[in-house]
């Protein structure tokens, strides 16, 4: 079977959908993954096909005019769809559309109804790939929304009110693309209806030992656990160096997000980490020359890291937040916006960590304060070390492809 896995994210996007990749390919099938050209060696390097897209989210976030738009409120975050989104969306769907054409199941994040759009246009299966709990629950608000619950009947009216707001953002874009691109109609309703409607099957690469699996999800709905990469790759020795040098350091790394101030943020960072006696090794979007106590590094595997550190201090992205969950660590949150407070909730109420810290309110003190009760707290670390013998031990990407059925 000729699958096509889209992954439109950052790396803490993308890894995952390699990784289920993988898992579909050791079956027997011929799997592509459509994602920004950064991440072409990590998708060749996992023996799969890759088709490159021109959108590329972290040049978008990385760039003056991304960071004004993310900063922009509301209203101006609305606009910037058709400003900054759009001219680059209708390359995308084009590049999707010739990447797919001939694939006999697709696999498609939610958001914009690609997987729906390809189905209507050439009559194949599709599937969503879900990297937080978002199908309607009682139990819990929409992940999107940072409150801790809204009562039952709240918590899933809020579902319906984040996808509502969606269309209503993206609707009329998405409208015009399928028109101009696809030769389809306008869809009448929302994606997010008619997948429900027509009960096509989630997968939720999420571990039921973080989320519960909701008693009033549908069946369609599979609660896989993560979806992790093997990966055979040798350690840099200027890291190896690093680490045998003394004491399991402490990792930061904000991923995708880059702060409105990144000098001040590396400041504060820096010297939390040293009024919390560790040391610290620092990635992406903290300009920091690094000292005997600091190591600055770029991209690395997770994977392999995080098991050689006291604690990781991130963002709260779901891919982020899997990884140092995996590696038995406790975690410190510092979340941006979207899902990652809900993440930073999350951790802190399995215990795996101290309360999430939004990084508009990340002093010296306050982040230091997490770093010890990360680093010293028995509990803690105890609680952190259970949950990652129980994660290590799922097979994700396996029940990923049983939920498939192929």
């Amino acid at each position: 079977m000729r699958i096509a896995v889209l992954a439109f994210g950052s790396r803490g996007d993308t890894q995952p959908c390699v990784a289920l990749g993988a898992g579909l390919a050791r079956r027997g099938h011929q799997v592509m993954i459509v994602a920004a050209g950064r991440y072409g060696g990590l998708v060749e390097e996992a023996g799969l096909e890759f088709s490159p897209i021109s959108m590329d989210p972290l040049k978008i976030m990385e760039s003056e005019e991304g960071q004004a738009w993310l900063r922009s409120g509301p209203a101006g975050f609305a606009r910037g769809f058709r400003t900054i989104v759009e001219p680059l969306a209708e390359r995308l769907v084009a590049e999707v559309d010739a990447a797919c054409a001939g694939a006999d199941l697709v696999l498609s994040p939610a958001l914009g109804g690609f997987g729906h759009h390809l189905s209507e246009r050439y009559g194949m299966p599709y599937a969503l790939l879900h990297f937080q709990p978002s199908e309607p629950t009682r139990a819990f608000p929409n992940p999107l929304v940072p409150l801790r619950t809204l009562g039952g009947a709240g918590n899933r009216a809020s579902y319906a009110l984040v996808e509502g707001l969606s269309w209503l953002l993206l609707g009329r874009m998405v409208n015009r693309l399928r028109g101009r691109v696809l030769k389809l109609g306008p869809m009448r309703g929302s994606p997010f209806r008619r997948a429900r409607a027509d009960r096509v099957p989630v997968l939720c690469g999420v571990s039921p030992w973080i989320v519960g699996r909701p008693r009033d999800w549908p069946d369609y709905v599979h609660l896989t656990g993560f979806w992790s990469l093997e990966r055979a790759l040798p350690p840099r020795s200027e890291i190896v160096a690093f680490l045998d040098a003394g004491p399991p350091p402490v990792f930061v790394g904000f991923g995708s997000m880059v702060p409105a101030n990144p000098v001040a943020t590396a400041e504060t960072v820096v010297a939390a980490l040293r009024r919390a006696g560790v040391r610290g090794v620092l990635q992406g979007g903290m300009p920091y020359e690094g000292a005997d106590d600091m190591l600055v590094i770029g991209d690395i595997d997770h994977e392999w890291l995080f098991p050689r550190m006291a604690a990781v201090v991130h963002h709260g992205g779901a891919g982020t937040t899997g990884a140092g969950l995996r590696a038995g660590i406790p975690g410190v949150i510092c979340p941006f916006f979207s899902d990652q407070p809900f993440w930073g909730a999350r951790v802190a109420s399995l215990g795996a960590g101290p309360a999430p810290l939004p990084i508009g309110r990340a002093t010296v003190g306050a982040l230091a304060a997490r770093v010890v009760h990360a680093v010293r707290d028995p509990g803690t670390r105890a609680v952190a070390a259970r949950l990652g013998e129980r994660l290590r031990a799922e097979d994700g990407v396996g029940r990923a492809c049983e939920a498939l059925g192929v």
